[in-house]
């Protein structure tokens, strides 16, 4: 297993400055990779290129760009630059979104997520590998028929004609696809007691791909809260639950809810779900169990985070990609250095 650090997005409480000193100090500590995420707000390929251009080894994920955010050819236009950019230390993520910002924020109808995301991937593959772009798809069509536009080929020669994809899956049958298509799963709410009811429609995708588990990346992203008191750092993570749980998404049609669902939080889940939709933010956090917080975060002591660690190598993870949820860059800086030496303490690198 390796380490990654999830910075997020950019928030009133962050600033572009501490989210490059955590990405050079988990460069400095060895972690494999550092994410950057997008939704409404602050976009991921920014970030990162920003990143890669101020440090040295550690790769930079999207963790995600948006699939409806971009036509496929100008993500693999993106990624093949930051790819040059990084000298080969690109890693693309890519996520459906919700209902939601895809329809509200991009203009895009949400319809048949699954079918929309393997054509994107196709033309994706295509592009970065430099063939010419012809495709006829459900969704997509290139060129259009009946106009001027002709199959083009990539305009330059990146480092790699194979840049890894990651897929943001939550649902049994995107697991699938990522498994099928991708290189690597990016997930979210990630429990070792539960790793295996998800690998298995991983592992069903590989298989039609006549492939194994070895050399997919498991990487799910964790967030971190460390200190003595167990209960106090799950507080610090409830608001984080409590939003995707909640509030991300309607009361029909929230992925991340439904995932809790499954986890066995039926109940909790909707709950959390009703206080959060009717604006009782703090009522929806303080309703999130603590074992759901537990079985989904590194919260505690380090020996607490020595031992998850060892849960979540055992489980099958194969990236272990922290969020440190701190009240400063200090605090963030050190929660890393405890990382890293309880990971190191764990004894699962690869």
């Amino acid at each position: 297993m390796r380490l990654g650090l999830n910075l997020g997005y950019q928030a009133a409480w962050t600033t572009p400055a501490d989210h490059l000193a955590l990405a050079r100090e988990a460069d400095r500590l060895g972690f494999s990779v550092v994410w950057a995420a997008e939704a409404y707000g602050s976009d991921s390929p920014s970030t990162l290129a920003w990143i890669a251009g101020q440090t040295e080894r550690i790769d930079v994920g999207a963790a995600v760009m948006q699939i409806p955010a971009r036509t496929p050819a100008a993500t693999a236009m993106t990624a093949a630059t930051i790819d040059a950019l990084s000298g080969g230390r690109f890693r693309l993520g890519l996520g459906v979104s919700g209902p939601q910002v895809s329809e509200g924020w991009h203009g895009v109808r949400f319809a048949k997520p699954l079918g929309r995301t393997r054509e994107y991937v196709d033309i994706v593959k295509l592009a970065l590998g430099r063939k010419p772009v012809a495709y006829e798809g459900e969704h997509f069509t290139l060129p259009l028929p009946g106009g001027a536009g002709k199959a083009l080929r990539l305009g330059f020669h990146p480092p790699r004609e194979h840049i890894p994809i990651y897929l943001a899956a939550v649902g049994p049958k995107n697991l699938e696809l990522a498994g099928e298509i991708a290189d690597g799963w990016l997930a979210i709410f990630f429990d070792p007691r539960t790793a295996s009811d998800h690998l298995r429609h991983i592992e069903a995708g590989r298989a039609k791909a006549g492939q194994g588990l070895t050399g997919f990346d498991i990487a799910p992203s964790v967030p971190v809260a460390i200190g003595d008191d167990v209960a106090s750092c799950a507080d610090v993570i409830r608001p984080y639950a409590a939003l995707y749980v909640g509030g991300m998404g309607s009361r029909e049609q929230n992925f991340y809810n439904r995932l809790a669902v499954r986890m066995g939080f039926g109940d909790a889940a909707k709950e959390v779900q009703d206080l959060y939709l009717d604006r009782k933010i703090r009522e929806a956090a303080a309703a999130v169990p603590q074992e759901f917080i537990e079985r989904t975060a590194l919260v505690g002591p380090r020996p607490v985070i020595v031992e998850r660690i060892r849960e979540y190598a055992a489980a099958g993870v194969t990236t272990l990609s922290v969020s440190p949820y701190v009240g400063d860059l200090k605090s963030g800086l050190d929660t890393l250095r405890v990382v890293a030496e309880a990971f190191d303490e764990a004894g699962v690198a690869s």
